[in-house]
């Protein structure tokens, strides 16, 4: 293994090392699948099922756009291990009277800096590593209770000397009964490929494509709104093969007994399952608690022998004045997780006062 070749693997498998819990290291541009706004980092890391005047939504589903979001700015920052750090910020805009709603914004993933080796462990030196992505949105309504939306995304990846361009598209639908208190919403998310390679010897590498179905309900005399997101609707099967849990330890005489077919497909089926709360409280909802639990990260993340509260997410966000701040916290493993702060506001708000 060359120091080319060292590099371009070291590169791809941080890469995919910080998603790899949502697409399982089978793609690039993981970064796009990490929590954008503080909000959604507080709801286990998936909000496709609520529309309000949040534009960070937009993000995850371009339909959640709506005339609410009109001149609202938002900004969001997480810090996660020791040195890398990733965000977004974000604008929208309505046009006209039809309740069409555009957005337009930048996230990012900066990894620091890191240290290159060659094939025997040499250092040589360090390099830099960081990728963008621009994204402009679009949402109109095609009747009083159906809002579809689209997302295009432009990005670029560098890591050292090796840099690698993208392109990708988000297509979504939200169906909202505000008499029930229920949105239901479907997105095809990272639709694309990559137009350059970190490698033109490697070939391309297919992009974290994801589809995913929710349902939200707010309750009727509790403050309180609940969603179930089923991600992975294009791929059933979410296991892997742990070496660490092939024991052959025999107790007792007897070889530990292999997991019924009936509690394989239950532990594959709720991989697929997230789950998250939103308790609203005042009139105005101005103070939210939020909490949310990923099983599959659990699974994924949880050391064996240790308990592990990895997967649980917690969140808060007040309303101060013109400004909306929110705290978002991830327990992603026993090492650490991730922290993310934002804080929004909307223009319309200071041409008031």
């Amino acid at each position: 293994m060359g120091i080319r070749t060292c590099l371009v693997f070291s590169a791809l498998s941080l890469t995919l090392s910080l998603g790899a819990q949502i697409t399982g290291g089978q793609s690039t541009y993981a970064f796009l699948n990490l929590p954008t706004s503080a909000r959604v980092a507080g709801l286990a890391g998936n909000l496709i099922t609520v529309v309000d005047d949040d534009v960070s939504l937009a993000w995850s589903n371009p339909a959640a756009l709506n005339p609410l979001m009109h001149q609202q700015l938002a900004f969001n920052h997480g810090f996660l291990g020791k040195q890398m750090q990733h965000g977004s910020f974000n604008f929208g805009q309505q046009l006209g009277q039809k309740g069409t709603t555009l957005h337009a914004g930048v996230q990012y993933a900066r990894y620091g800096e890191i240290e290159q080796t060659d094939e025997f462990f040499q250092t040589l030196g360090t390099f830099n590593a960081a990728e963008y992505a621009i994204v402009a949105g679009v949402a109109h309504p095609v009747y009083d209770r159906l809002n579809l939306g689209a997302n295009l995304r432009l990005i670029s990846s560098q890591f050292g000397q090796y840099n690698s361009l993208g392109l990708a598209s988000d297509l979504a639908a939200t169906y909202r009964d505000t008499a029930k208190r229920l949105t239901v919403s479907m997105v095809f998310r990272n639709m694309g490929q990559q137009l350059s390679t970190y490698d033109p010897s490697i070939g391309k590498e297919p992009l974290p494509f994801d589809v995913q179905i929710g349902l939200s309900k707010q309750l009727k005399y509790l403050p309180f709104r609940f969603s179930f997101i089923y991600t992975s609707l294009n791929r059933w099967n979410l296991l892997y093969d742990d070496p660490n849990l092939e024991s052959g330890t025999i107790f007792l005489g007897e070889e530990a007994a292999e997991p019924g077919a009936f509690n394989v497909w239950l532990d594959n089926f709720f991989r697929h399952l997230v789950f998250n709360g939103e308790l609203l409280i005042g009139a105005r909802e101005n103070f939210r608690l939020r909490f949310g639990y990923n099983y599959r990260m659990h699974r994924e993340m949880t050391v064996q022998g240790y308990s592990s509260m990895a997967g649980f997410t917690f969140g808060v966000g007040m309303k101060l004045s013109r400004f909306r701040i929110d705290f978002g916290r991830g327990i992603y493993h026993l090492a650490g997780g991730q922290t993310q702060l934002g804080i929004s506001t909307n223009f319309k708000e200071f041409k008031k006062r």
